[in-house]
């Protein structure tokens, strides 16, 4: 078990092992994109899938998140709502344009969870919408599952190619 700091409390995170590629090589990790504008945020979520063994990019704006995302390639992103530059809606909307990112996985992440904003995020593609804060050890299976579903589905990207 693992005790961290979040907000008003400590939560507990059991640390979870990170899927395995069923289709591609074994030595290349899964690839994550943070886009989050709040650095203890950004800080907390970096740590935690790169405790368990994800490679993590983060970008602190909307428009440096969107340039990443769709000049390399990632196996799943996790996308605030409300951030500088360009909100996450509109990144989400131009990733699923974009053959590159098309089928990458999206998390949105906000710490205003209106459903009016679950329901865009999910009309808009997003795989999942956690409210912050978060229970860590809900995020950790959130991500894992995602990712999971996107390789036995064919769509994860660690191999360089999306199905």
């Amino acid at each position: 078990m693992l005790a961290l700091r979040f907000e008003n409390g400590y939560q507990s995170a059991t640390l979870w092992k990170t899927p395995r590629l069923a289709f591609g090589a074994m030595s290349e990790k899964i690839k994550i994109l943070v886009v989050e504008d709040e650095p203890a945020v950004a800080a907390l979520i970096t740590f935690l899938l790169s405790r368990v063994g994800y490679d993590v990019e983060t970008a602190f704006t909307g428009r440096r998140g969107l340039e990443l995302a769709t000049t390399r390639k990632f196996d799943l992103i996790t996308l605030d709502v409300d951030l500088p530059g360009m909100n996450g809606f509109d990144i989400c909307r131009e990733l699923k344009q974009r053959w590159i990112s098309h089928r990458t996985p999206i998390i949105f992440l906000s710490g205003n969870a209106l459903e009016e904003r679950r329901a865009m995020a999910l009309e808009l593609g997003a795989v999942d919408f956690i409210a912050k804060p978060f229970i860590v050890d809900d995020f950790m299976e959130r991500v894992a599952l995602h990712i999971s579903v996107a390789e036995t589905s064919g769509t994860a990207t660690a191999t360089g190619e999306a199905a």
